[in-house]
């Protein structure tokens, strides 16, 4: 699937920590309005037999960061996939430590074995899990594509620079609607 008639990529759609532990609180955007559009896109991309990655997040890598020091796991059921996504067993789910969905070991390895050159990235933060995620991808030299309408941010200031200061340069910016 390409989101430019232009391209021949072939797309795997990454879904960013819709679960139990980040999805409470305050949003820039309702989870409510998020995981039903997150869920059409999966089924869209099963039906077309490219892959749906699930990536969830149980704790943090080992460096210290203003915000604590070293290693931490967060409690369980912290990364519970939410209600309503429809994870299916033929999809990939990979729980990780780190922001990018891609620092997980072997997704890179796994997605180029299937031919996959794009990667469509949907979920929650858009400003930590989405935007390093994205920026790891364009690196790794994917086409990368994020889909506006299915991801979303703690507060709309960091979901509102994410999206019109940092990701416009690393990726093409879409709505759900232009994948059908």
């Amino acid at each position: 699937m390409s989101t430019d008639a232009r391209t021949t990529s072939r797309s795997a759609l990454v879904v960013l920590d819709l679960q139990l532990g980040t999805t409470v609180g305050p949003k820039a955007h309702a989870i409510d309005e998020i995981v039903p559009r997150v869920r059409e896109l999966a089924d869209l991309f099963r039906s077309r037999g490219l892959p749906v990655v699930w990536a969830t997040v149980d704790g943090t890598p080992a460096g210290r960061t203003s915000h604590g020091a070293g290693r931490r796991m967060f409690p369980d059921g912290f990364a519970q996939l939410v209600d309503g996504l429809g994870a299916q067993d033929g999809d990939r789910h990979l729980v990780r430590r780190s922001w990018s969905a891609l620092a997980a070991p072997d997704v890179d390895h796994d997605l180029r074995e299937v031919g996959i050159t794009e990667v469509v990235i949907v979920g929650i933060a858009t400003s930590f899990g989405v935007e390093s995620t994205a920026r790891q991808a364009y690196d790794l030299g994917y086409d990368v594509v994020i889909v506006e309408d299915a991801v979303t941010d703690n507060t709309v200031e960091a979901h509102e620079h994410s999206m019109t200061r940092v990701l416009p340069a690393l990726a093409r910016i879409i709505r759900a609607s232009d994948l059908g």
